[in-house]
Protein backbone atom coordinates (compact mmCIF):
# COMPACT_ATOMS: atom_id res chain seq x y z
CA UNK A 1 0.00 0.00 0.00
CA UNK A 2 1.45 3.39 -0.96
CA UNK A 3 2.11 6.19 1.52
CA UNK A 4 -0.32 8.42 -0.32
CA UNK A 5 -3.13 5.88 0.04
CA UNK A 6 -2.39 5.34 3.74
CA UNK A 7 -2.68 9.07 4.44
CA UNK A 8 -5.95 9.39 2.55
CA UNK A 9 -7.72 6.69 4.59
CA UNK A 10 -9.73 7.46 7.72
CA UNK A 11 -8.30 5.65 10.70
CA UNK A 12 -10.74 4.79 13.48
CA UNK A 13 -9.90 3.01 16.71
CA UNK A 14 -10.59 -0.72 16.69
CA UNK A 15 -13.66 -1.88 18.56
CA UNK A 16 -12.97 -4.19 21.51
CA UNK A 17 -16.59 -5.28 22.01
CA UNK A 18 -19.74 -4.15 20.24
CA UNK A 19 -21.34 -4.01 16.81
CA UNK A 20 -20.34 -2.61 13.45
CA UNK A 21 -23.28 -1.88 11.16
CA UNK A 22 -21.88 -1.92 7.63
CA UNK A 23 -23.21 -1.39 4.09
CA UNK A 24 -25.79 1.21 5.15
CA UNK A 25 -27.08 3.24 2.20
CA UNK A 26 -25.52 6.70 2.67
CA UNK A 27 -28.89 8.45 2.76
CA UNK A 28 -30.10 6.14 5.57
CA UNK A 29 -27.24 6.48 8.08
CA UNK A 30 -29.00 8.98 10.33
CA UNK A 31 -32.32 7.12 10.01
CA UNK A 32 -30.49 4.11 11.49
CA UNK A 33 -29.07 6.30 14.29
CA UNK A 34 -32.57 7.55 15.13
CA UNK A 35 -34.27 4.17 14.80
CA UNK A 36 -31.83 2.55 17.22
CA UNK A 37 -31.97 5.58 19.53
CA UNK A 38 -28.18 5.86 19.46
CA UNK A 39 -28.25 9.53 20.45
CA UNK A 40 -29.35 8.49 23.93
CA UNK A 41 -26.50 6.12 24.81
CA UNK A 42 -23.20 6.89 26.50
CA UNK A 43 -21.03 4.23 24.79
CA UNK A 44 -18.57 5.44 22.16
CA UNK A 45 -20.09 5.60 18.66
CA UNK A 46 -18.35 6.21 15.34
CA UNK A 47 -20.53 7.26 12.41
CA UNK A 48 -19.25 7.35 8.86
CA UNK A 49 -21.36 8.54 5.94
CA UNK A 50 -20.71 8.86 2.22
CA UNK A 51 -17.72 6.52 2.39
CA UNK A 52 -16.36 4.97 -0.78
CA UNK A 53 -17.62 1.45 -1.47
CA UNK A 54 -16.78 -0.88 -4.35
CA UNK A 55 -20.19 -2.62 -4.08
CA UNK A 56 -22.44 0.38 -3.38
CA UNK A 57 -20.55 3.37 -4.72
CA UNK A 58 -21.06 5.12 -1.40
CA UNK A 59 -22.07 3.72 1.98
CA UNK A 60 -22.36 4.42 5.67
CA UNK A 61 -20.96 2.57 8.65
CA UNK A 62 -21.72 2.81 12.37
CA UNK A 63 -19.54 1.37 15.15
CA UNK A 64 -21.13 1.05 18.59
CA UNK A 65 -19.05 -0.05 21.58
CA UNK A 66 -20.54 -2.53 24.06
CA UNK A 67 -23.88 -2.83 22.24
CA UNK A 68 -25.44 -5.83 20.51
CA UNK A 69 -28.82 -5.90 18.76
CA UNK A 70 -31.91 -8.08 19.20
CA UNK A 71 -33.81 -9.80 16.38
CA UNK A 72 -36.55 -7.16 16.77
CA UNK A 73 -34.03 -4.35 16.27
CA UNK A 74 -32.62 -6.17 13.23
CA UNK A 75 -36.13 -6.42 11.74
CA UNK A 76 -36.57 -2.68 12.20
CA UNK A 77 -33.23 -2.01 10.54
CA UNK A 78 -34.15 -4.15 7.55
CA UNK A 79 -37.12 -1.93 6.72
CA UNK A 80 -35.10 1.24 6.25
CA UNK A 81 -31.77 -0.26 5.25
CA UNK A 82 -32.16 -3.72 3.69
CA UNK A 83 -28.98 -5.66 2.94
CA UNK A 84 -26.91 -4.19 5.76
CA UNK A 85 -24.39 -6.36 7.56
CA UNK A 86 -24.04 -6.55 11.35
CA UNK A 87 -20.60 -7.55 12.61
CA UNK A 88 -20.50 -8.61 16.27
CA UNK A 89 -17.10 -7.90 17.79
CA UNK A 90 -15.68 -9.53 20.93
CA UNK A 91 -12.08 -9.06 22.05
CA UNK A 92 -11.30 -7.17 18.82
CA UNK A 93 -12.40 -10.15 16.65
CA UNK A 94 -15.47 -10.54 14.45
CA UNK A 95 -17.38 -13.39 16.09
CA UNK A 96 -20.51 -13.14 13.94
CA UNK A 97 -21.25 -11.58 10.59
CA UNK A 98 -24.96 -11.36 9.88
CA UNK A 99 -26.60 -10.13 6.68
CA UNK A 100 -29.93 -8.53 7.55
CA UNK A 101 -32.93 -9.16 5.34
CA UNK A 102 -36.53 -8.05 5.57
CA UNK A 103 -38.89 -10.24 7.62
CA UNK A 104 -42.33 -11.20 6.33
CA UNK A 105 -44.03 -8.74 8.69
CA UNK A 106 -43.12 -5.62 10.68
CA UNK A 107 -45.01 -4.25 13.68
CA UNK A 108 -45.07 -0.83 15.25
CA UNK A 109 -42.27 0.88 13.34
CA UNK A 110 -43.82 2.20 10.12
CA UNK A 111 -46.62 4.76 9.84
CA UNK A 112 -49.42 4.03 7.38
CA UNK A 113 -49.58 6.71 4.69
CA UNK A 114 -53.39 6.42 4.43
CA UNK A 115 -54.87 9.19 6.63
CA UNK A 116 -58.12 7.22 6.92
CA UNK A 117 -56.40 4.04 8.17
CA UNK A 118 -57.55 2.97 11.62
CA UNK A 119 -53.91 3.00 12.82
CA UNK A 120 -53.84 6.77 12.25
CA UNK A 121 -57.10 7.33 14.12
CA UNK A 122 -57.08 4.83 16.99
CA UNK A 123 -54.37 3.94 19.52
CA UNK A 124 -53.18 0.71 17.93
CA UNK A 125 -49.96 -0.78 16.63
CA UNK A 126 -49.33 -0.76 12.89
CA UNK A 127 -48.74 -4.06 11.12
CA UNK A 128 -47.31 -4.31 7.63
CA UNK A 129 -46.77 -7.38 5.46
CA UNK A 130 -43.77 -7.29 3.15
CA UNK A 131 -45.18 -7.87 -0.33
CA UNK A 132 -41.99 -7.22 -2.31
CA UNK A 133 -38.71 -7.74 -0.43
CA UNK A 134 -36.56 -6.88 -3.44
CA UNK A 135 -38.11 -3.42 -3.84
CA UNK A 136 -39.09 -2.97 -0.17
CA UNK A 137 -42.86 -2.64 -0.63
CA UNK A 138 -45.00 -2.96 2.49
CA UNK A 139 -48.79 -3.44 2.72
CA UNK A 140 -50.85 -2.28 5.70
CA UNK A 141 -52.75 -5.15 7.29
CA UNK A 142 -55.71 -2.91 8.15
CA UNK A 143 -56.38 -0.76 5.07
CA UNK A 144 -54.43 -2.62 2.37
CA UNK A 145 -52.46 0.47 1.28
CA UNK A 146 -49.03 -0.26 -0.20
CA UNK A 147 -46.04 1.81 0.90
CA UNK A 148 -42.91 1.95 -1.27
CA UNK A 149 -39.47 1.87 0.36
CA UNK A 150 -38.77 5.52 -0.47
CA UNK A 151 -42.11 6.61 1.09
CA UNK A 152 -41.70 4.83 4.44
CA UNK A 153 -42.20 7.07 7.46
CA UNK A 154 -40.92 5.67 10.76
CA UNK A 155 -42.97 6.04 13.93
Amino acid sequence: MSKKKKKSELLVAALENGTVIDHIPSDKVFDVVNLLNLTGITSPITIGANLSSHKMGSKGIIKIADRFFSEDECSKLSVIAPNIVLNSIKNYEVVEKKAISMPDEVRGIVKCCNPKCITNNEPMQTVFHIVDKKNGTLRCRYCGKDVAKDKIILL
